[in-house]
C-alpha cells in the first residue's frame, strides 16, 4: 500500500489485513505525509513483524513507491491496493484461488464499489486508445474507455482493471519491471495491464468480488495537483501505446485536447475544494 496523506481509512484497511488468517505481510509505503497516520499505525501494531512501514522523505510517486514496497516483499504473490479500499479474507483467498488456477493469468482485479455498492465503471475498462478515448470524452456511439455494460457475477478476461487492487505473481511484477516511473500518479495501471498482456498473460476481472472503495482520500485536498499528473499519465500512455501517436497531427490534437480538457477543470475543482 501506498500513502499520502490518505486519513483514517488507512487505518481500517490495515487493520483487516492485519486480523486475516492468511500468511501475508503488509508493506506501507508512506509518500511523506504529514497526518502523522503511518507513524501512528506502526506505533499500533509494534509487536506484528507482519507489518513493516517504509518513510519516504518526499512524494515519489505511486508507482515508485509501489515498486519499494515489492523490492521488500517476500511473498508468492504481489497484492497493490489502496489505502481506502477495505478487502475482506474470503475475496482475498477467491483471488489467490483466481491467480493459481492457471500459469497464464498474470494479473487479477476485483470490482471496486461505492459504499452504496455501486460499481465504479474503472473496474473493466479497455485500453485508452486515440478512438475509444474520444468516443469517451464526446459521449459518441462506438467503444469507450469503460465497458459500457453491467459487469457480470464471473471470472472474465479482461483489457484492463482498476489500480485500486490488483493482485499478480510477484515474481512477474519484478521481471517486467514493476510500475513505469516515468508515471507519477494515475494510467501506471493501464500500462501494467497492457505490459502484462504483451507478455502473452492474461489479465482478469472476478466480478464475484466486491471491494468497497472510498476513492480519492489521497487527493481531496489537492485536487488540481492529482488531475495534473492524470492528464500527464494519459498523454504518456499514448505516447508508449497508441499507434495513433506515430501520426504528428494525431499527437498534435491529443495533447492540445489533454490539456485544454485539465485547465477547463481547474475553476470547478477549487469550487468543490
Amino acid at each position: 500500500m501506498v500513502s499520502a496523506d490518505s486519513g483514517p481509512s488507512l487505518r481500517e484497511c490495515v487493520n483487516r489485513l492485519l486480523a486475516s488468517r492468511i500468511s501475508l505481510e503488509v508493506i506501507l509505503v508512506d509518500n511523506a505525509s504529514a497526518d502523522g497516520i503511518p507513524a501512528a499505525i506502526e506505533r499500533a501494531h509494534q509487536s506484528d513483524v507482519r507489518l513493516k512501514v517504509i518513510y519516504n522523505h518526499r512524494n515519489l510517486g505511486f508507482g515508485a513507491a509501489v515498486n519499494i514496497g515489492a523490492k521488500q516483499a517476500g511473498g508468492d504473490a504481489l497484492l497493490v491496493l489502496n489505502p481506502d479500499c477495505l478487502v475482506q479474507e474470503d475475496d482475498l483467498r477467491r483471488l489467490l484461488a483466481d491467480l493459481d488456477a492457471s500459469p497464464k493469468t498474470g494479473l487479477i482485479g476485483a470490482v471496486v464499489c461505492d459504499a452504496d455498492g455501486r460499481p465504479d465503471p474503472a473496474s473493466w475498462r479497455r485500453d485508452p486508445f486515440f478512438r475509444r478515448a474520444a468516443n469517451s470524452l464526446l459521449g459518441r456511439v462506438g467503444e469507450q474507455v469503460n465497458m459500457q455494460r453491467e459487469i457480470p457475477d464471473e471470472l472474465i478476461e479482461a483489457e484492463a482493471v482498476s489500480g485500486a487492487l490488483m493482485l499478480l505473481p510477484r515474481k512477474l511484477f519484478m521481471r517486467l519491471g514493476g510500475f513505469d516511473e516515468d508515471y507519477f500518479l494515475h494510467c501506471e495501471d493501464l500500462d501494467l495491464c497492457r505490459r502484462v498482456r504483451n507478455h502473452g498473460y492474461r489479465v482478469l476481472l472476478d466480478g464475484h468480488v466486491r471491494v468497497v472503495h472510498g476513492k480519492g482520500s489521497s487527493s481531496r485536498h489537492r485536487p488540481v495537483f492529482v488531475s495534473r499528473h492524470k492528464h500527464r499519465g494519459m498523454w504518456l500512455w499514448f505516447c508508449k501505446h497508441d499507434p495513433a501517436a506515430r501520426n504528428p497531427l494525431k499527437a498534435c490534437v491529443v495533447r492540445m485536447c489533454i490539456w485544454i480538457h485539465f485547465l477547463a477543470q481547474i475553476p470547478g475543482q477549487l469550487w468543490r475544494r
